[in-house]
């Protein structure tokens, strides 16, 4: 999926300046949880207010990785050395957990090896009886997990660790962490890329620059809002009701770089269809957010923008406020 900047690149200009709102910590999305709490005495013995009102406070540890994996045996050990070396360079306290859907290969076997060897590792295997696909993998594990932030990576391995660390750097600079291609594909995998994200943002009113990555996200809200997308939208679907809600989001440049060879497995007719259900369910919700919005928010999907990001020719990124 993809490699690290170009080494011409400046130090700490790898990430865009897009937010959409003054801050992490506190912004629209964030204020969804803004309530009084009253508890019995009783209650207040299984329960802190807190958690109630601040839930994302409430984690074991910094972050939690959902590797997905079915008939990886080639590359998920590898998988699994890349994220833990990745998140103990960059400081992060974290969690893997594998969600393995019914693989036909070994690849259950060499993730019980990897956990047996590595007993100071915090990593969970989790062996599905029936396949219930990406989609309901993806939210099963983030109830499973325990990290504040949450991603997903996929057990080929199709993202080296100097990526891997440039994303995980970001945790915590904002709500959504948004990885984007800094260089292009294949002049029909840009046509097509280039046009669904036109459409999406041409729906929501953002300015994404790229949908079809696996952004960061706080893992309480994928638990909270998940998608009616199973197909191979979802991530776009997750993200678009995120930034909808006000969530503040920051954008990564990464530079595309296919693991496996051969024709790509996003062109058949079953993938088309998935991202015409997608681009009809963000078009629904987008529908519906502008026709019940709250009178304190009467245009929901335009939170300010404090920057926005070119790149120079130079590959630099320029932050130039609106």
């Amino acid at each position: 999926m993809g490699s690290a900047l170009p080494k011409d690149l400046p130090q700490g200009l790898e990430l865009s300046a897009h937010a959409r709102t003054n801050g992490v910590s506190e912004n629209r999305g964030r204020d969804y949880w803004d309530a009084d709490v009253v508890m019995t005495t009783s209650a207040s013995q299984i329960r802190e207010r807190e958690s109630i009102v601040r839930p994302y406070d409430d984690s074991a540890v910094d972050f939690t990785a959902f590797i997905s994996c079915y008939n990886e045996a080639d590359l998920i050990t590898v998988t699994l050395e890349t994220i833990c070396g990745a998140a103990r360079e960059v400081g992060l306290t974290f969690e893997a957990i594998v969600v393995d859907d019914c693989s036909k290969d070994n690849s259950v076997e060499l993730v019980r090896e990897f956990i047996a060897a590595h007993p100071g590792e915090n990593v969970t295997l989790i062996v599905n009886k029936k396949n219930k696909g990406l989609a309901q993998n993806y939210l099963d594990a983030a109830f499973a997990g325990r990290g504040k932030y949450y991603r997903l990576f996929c057990g080929d391995n199709a993202e080296p660790r100097d990526v891997v660390v440039t994303l995980l750097k970001a945790v915590g600079e904002a709500d959504c962490i948004i990885p984007y291609h800094l260089h292009k594909r294949s002049v029909g995998r840009k046509v097509l890329s280039e046009a669904y994200t036109f459409i999406i943002n041409t729906i929501t009113g953002n300015r994404i620059r790229y949908y079809n990555g696996s952004a960061v996200h706080l893992r309480r809200n994928i638990m909270r809002w998940h998608t009616n997308t199973r197909g191979f939208g979802f991530q776009a679907e997750i993200l678009c009701l995120l930034l909808d809600l006000g969530f503040s989001y920051k954008e990564v440049a990464v530079v595309p770089q296919e693991a496996r060879q051969g024709k790509s497995n996003a062109l058949t007719i079953r993938n088309f269809l998935s991202v015409a259900h997608t681009i009809i369910e963000i078009a629904n919700r987008r529908l519906s957010s502008l026709v019940y919005a709250s009178p304190s928010h009467p245009n929901p999907g335009a939170p300010e923008q404090l920057a926005s990001t070119e790149v120079a020719s130079n590959g630099v990124h320029d932050a130039r406020p609106l």
